[in-house]
C-alpha cells in the first residue's frame, strides 16, 4: 500500500504535480523600511513554500517577486496588502506581471539589496 500511495505521489510530482504556478511583482508603499518588512516578507513567503525576492527601493517601498502555487501566492498578496510586520502602516500594495510559468526561477526566497 504505502509503496502505490508513493508511486502516485511521486508520478504526480513528475507530471506537474505542484498545482498551478503563479509568478508576480508587487510593491508595498507606506511605513515599509525599518520595520523589518524584508525580513517578516521572507519568513511569510517561506512558510508558504515561495520563492522570489524582496528589496527595498530608494522611493521607499518595498518591492519583490513571489512564485509559487496559486493559493499561496494569492495568501501572500493578502499578507502584503493588509498584515505586513508588526511595526509596519502599509498605505497600499500593487500587484504586477501576474503569469502563470512552468516552472520556478528561483529556488528560494531571498533578501537582496
Amino acid at each position: 500500500m504505502w509503496r502505490l500511495l508513493r508511486r502516485c505521489s511521486v508520478a504526480a510530482m513528475s507530471s506537474g504535480g505542484e498545482a498551478q504556478l503563479l509568478s508576480l511583482d508587487f510593491e508595498v508603499f507606506g511605513k515599509v523600511q525599518g520595520v523589518f518588512f524584508r525580513k517578516h516578507t521572507q519568513k511569510e513567503a517561506k512558510r508558504l513554500g515561495l520563492s522570489g525576492w524582496v528589496k527595498n527601493t530608494r522611493q521607499g517601498s518595498v518591492q519583490g517577486r513571489l512564485q509559487g502555487a496559486d493559493a499561496q501566492v494569492r495568501t501572500m498578496q493578502a499578507w502584503l496588502r493588509d498584515t505586513g510586520s508588526p511595526k509596519s502602516k502599509i498605505e497600499r500594495a500593487e500587484f504586477r506581471n501576474q503569469k502563470q510559468i512552468q516552472s520556478r526561477e528561483y529556488s528560494d526566497f531571498q533578501v537582496i539589496g
